[in-house]
């Protein structure tokens, strides 16, 4: 197994992509901090992760507040016993026309989708060096990440500053061993998407699920991806297997953007 005794924490692990992270990197060997607000959810995870012969911690937090997100890297050296991996999945989708966007709306979405990953990035980065060992830092970006998508300008907006901080980040720590990369999914059938789709149905007048299946239909591949689709590449970023990329941000869309 590639991850064999690791210590890995997953941001967002309750549900869709970040739970599928977690049981992926179980299975490869990992032991998961799993970080949430969902905790029944969480619970529920780490029962799954159990089952496979791992151990699993859970710990609650908001990553947009700096502490919480030092505090739940604390918490997984402690609860598990080292620090090896750090995944900043936690994000939100917003839809809406530049237009119509508030500064409440813009407020959230960057202390989530940008100050979390930044928090994470900063604070798994200090953890490793008090450690004094080498460490892995994995990003969640997107296709948005890569190409504006219409009513997703802000959205898009923040996955794009992703893909900055994880090559700024990658430059700055290169030196200390900690490699820093980002994975950029693309129509993932998860809850997130199914909101999506919805607030697409609200502002356009579309019925419910036609976006979803506009944006299936033009993936080259011919399918929706599967949180595991995702997962397969984040377990490749999280092995040593990659130990000679960084600052890179992985498209995984089935062929949707081509870079």
């Amino acid at each position: 197994m590639r991850l064999d005794g690791k210590i890995v924490l997953v941001t967002g692990a309750a549900q869709g992509i970040g739970r599928g992270i977690a049981l992926r990197l179980a299975n490869e060997g990992a032991n998961i901090a799993l970080v949430d607000l969902k905790t029944e959810k969480l619970e529920s995870v780490r029962g799954e992760i159990e089952a496979l012969g791992r151990k699993a911690s859970v710990f609650a937090a908001d990553v947009s507040q700096r502490d919480a997100v030092y505090a739940a890297i604390d918490h997984a050296e402690t609860a598990l016993g080292g620090f090896d991996v750090m995944i900043n999945n936690a994000g939100i989708a917003q839809v809406n026309p530049i237009a119509d966007v508030m500064p409440e709306e813009v407020e959230r979405i960057l202390r989530i989708n940008i100050q979390g990953v930044l928090w994470g990035i900063q604070a798994s980065a200090a953890k490793f060096k008090t450690r004094g060992q080498k460490g892995k830092i994995i990003n969640a970006s997107s296709i948005a990440g890569h190409d504006g998508f219409a009513l997703l300008g802000v959205y898009s907006a923040t996955k794009f500053a992703v893909r900055a901080l994880t090559q700024s980040a990658a430059k700055e720590y290169a030196s200390s061993g900690i490699t820093v990369n980002a994975y950029c999914p693309g129509i993932v059938g998860t809850d997130m998407w199914v909101e999506i789709d919805e607030r697409f149905s609200a502002l356009t007048g579309t019925p419910k699920g036609e976006t979803y299946r506009k944006y299936v239909d033009g993936i080259a591949l011919g399918r929706a991806q599967t949180p595991d689709d995702v997962a397969a590449l984040v377990a490749f970023l999280a092995s040593a297997d990659s130990d000679y990329i960084t600052g890179q941000s992985i498209l995984t869309d089935g062929g949707i953007v081509y870079r």
